[in-house]
């Protein structure tokens, strides 16, 4: 995944449900970097990654049962 990428955002601690968001940074010590609108305002906010699922907005292809999918 290219960064900066568009995601969905889910955090249970946080209530997130499918928030969008962007993510900006992976960080090493263990959390995402991301910016999320909280109303109409965008704030950068930082997530464990133990705790969150971030999922990417835009659907990946069907593929069809057969199909050779390279390592």
């Amino acid at each position: 995944m290219d960064l900066p990428a568009e995601v969905l955002i889910h955090n249970a601690s946080l209530e997130m449900k499918g928030r969008r968001g962007t993510l900006l940074r992976i960080s090493s010590d263990g959390y995402y970097e991301l910016n999320a609108a909280f109303g109409e305002v965008h704030h950068r906010v930082f997530l464990p990654i133990s705790s969150t699922a971030l999922f990417s907005q835009k659907p990946e292809e069907k593929f069809e049962q057969g199909e050779e999918i390279e390592h």
